[in-house]
């Protein structure tokens, strides 16, 4: 199955271009929780300081990964996909990130420490059962350690799992890739259960100017400060 997925996301990878040199400020990394360039929050809901780690789950090309490694950061990242990591290693050459190849919730059952924060942008938390990623995540987070996902709203009526479809070649039929979609309340309440505090599910608008109106999930919770106990 992880064979199966890798080379859906493979096949993503092929059609997305590598991000800006540039973002609309001129800077050469950035943050970008959302969908729609140049808008959202940015690296401080994590809530980090120099020298403290984070972990990117489904990591892609690394955009948001290099951007916390060049704010002094250790830069953790695992994606399933082969070529996100090779397109991650083009675009960052003299980044210092840590990448890893691997599917994430195994990845956070065997790395030996714990981060400060963990993120997933649009990224493998979106795409792996909450009952699974949530103690996951939950177990390699530090005491007061920040999680937070991006990904998009659910359609109203079509919650738990669903099916993401990947377009392969005009003679091919696409790749398909499960997600997982839940009204925000539902998220709340799951990150709740999974031991998460502080816990805020919000939907950010679309930025009003273009076409696209379709806005972004943003979940955050944290660790309490309890020491692990699993």
């Amino acid at each position: 199955m992880a064979d199966t997925r890798s080379a859906a996301w493979d096949t993503y990878a092929q059609t997305k271009p590598q991000r800006r040199a540039t973002n609309a400020k001129g800077e050469t990394t950035w943050f970008n929780w959302t969908q729609h360039p140049d808008h959202g929050p940015g690296a401080m809901l994590l809530d980090l300081r120099e020298g403290q780690s984070a972990l990117d789950l489904g990591c892609g090309s690394g955009g948001n990964l290099a951007h916390l490694a060049t704010l002094g950061m250790r830069a953790v990242g695992v994606d399933l996909s082969p070529r996100q990591i090779a397109k991650a290693v083009e675009r960052w050459p003299d980044v210092d990130m840590d990448i890893h190849q691997g599917e994430a919730v195994e990845f956070l059952e065997k790395w030996p420490t714990h981060f400060d924060a963990i993120y997933s942008v649009f990224g493998a938390a979106y795409f792996t059962d909450p009952d699974l990623m949530l103690p996951a995540v939950h177990a390699r987070l530090k005491p007061g350690g920040v999680f937070a996902m991006s990904q998009n709203p659910a359609v109203e009526g079509c919650y738990g799992c669903q099916a993401s479809y990947i377009p392969r070649g005009a003679d091919e039929d696409p790749a398909i890739v499960k997600r997982w979609d839940y009204p925000a309340d539902t998220w709340a309440t799951m990150l709740k259960q999974h031991g998460f505090e502080e816990v805020t599910v919000t939907i950010l608008p679309a930025p009003e100017a273009g076409k696209k109106k379709i806005g972004t999930l943003l979940i955050r919770g944290r660790r309490g400060h309890d020491w692990p106990r699993n």
